[in-house]
């Protein structure tokens, strides 16, 4: 039987169905996240989060409820939590580097005390991408719609925060109010694809479909559709690939996304201006007093 065969075999499998599906609604959602991590520079929020979600698989399995929910909620708290100490971007790293510090701290020693069996808290941040259930597709499927809704609904004020901070104050944006939301939907994305390819392999469905696009896209909404189509293009591929020739899907998406990434660094840029220029012209000039 051809390695492609075998996939219309595996095709009629509930668990590849699902997989299948998750990947697919993930490529609308997280990709996006991707964009809100590269423009706010917190590249540190992946492995905060990994930790964070340590420490609620810890939680979940001690008190007996759904480890993943547990992470998911815990994530949402920890990203809401940091959002105060946001007020500039440095700010915002060291916040993530002291909330990875004490989460793991946490997760461990929680670990330790409860004497629960830690391989099964480890177990979930390698990911298990055919382990897929109705829930986890219910959490990708929201962040599928809420995510990319989000940012053309407010692309205006998403732009100007991800330029600058103190320009989209002074132009009227709800800043704080907005980077809580932002937040939020990226400690809940991190989370969310703990299931697909493990928190250790977020990068795959997040960080860099969005690094290609802002190579490659021209304003804020460009690069957002960008990311979303690179997404989906990584995912299928890289599912379809992993199925034929019987390869872990983790790091098989993780080179696919990492190899159009590099394609797209590789292009050379033609670019007049960025979306960083784009929202810089589009906020209103203050006003003079008189």
């Amino acid at each position: 039987m051809s390695a492609w065969g075998q996939v219309g075999d595996l095709w009629q499998l509930v668990p590849v169905q699902r997989a299948g599906a998750g990947l697919l609604l993930a490529a609308f959602g997280l990709p996006v996240v991707g964009v809100v991590i590269v423009g706010l520079d917190i590249m540190p929020v992946r492995f905060a989060m990994m930790h964070v979600a340590l420490l609620g698989i810890a939680v979940g399995q001690l008190v007996g409820l759904d480890p993943v929910l547990c992470a998911l909620v815990a994530c949402a708290l920890a990203g809401a939590g940091v959002a105060p100490l946001a007020r500039t971007a440095e700010g915002l790293s060291g916040a993530m580097g002291l909330l990875m510090s004490l989460a793991i701290a946490a997760a461990l020693l929680l670990l330790a005390l409860s004497g629960v069996n830690a391989n099964g808290a480890f177990a979930l941040l390698w990911g298990s991408i055919l382990a897929v259930r109705p829930a986890d597709l219910v959490v990708l499927g929201v962040l599928a719609v809420a995510v990319p809704g989000l940012f053309l609904w407010r692309r205006r004020d998403l732009a100007l925060l991800l330029h600058d901070r103190e320009l989209a104050l002074s132009s009227g944006v709800a800043v704080q109010r907005l980077t809580v939301v932002l937040l939020v939907l990226v400690a809940v994305a991190v989370a969310g694809a703990i299931r697909l390819t493990g928190a250790l392999l977020v990068d795959a469905l997040t960080l860099l479909p969005a690094l290609a696009a802002r190579r490659l896209g021209r304003s804020l909404v460009s690069i957002t559709l960008w990311a979303i189509g690179i997404g989906v293009v990584v995912n299928v591929v890289g599912f379809l690939i992993s199925l034929a020739w019987d390869l872990p899907p983790g790091p098989v998406l993780v080179l696919a996304a990492g190899a159009v990434a590099l394609a797209a660094h590789l292009i050379p840029e033609r670019r007049t201006s960025s979306w960083r220029t784009s929202a810089s012209s589009s906020a209103p000039s203050p006003q003079s007093p008189h």
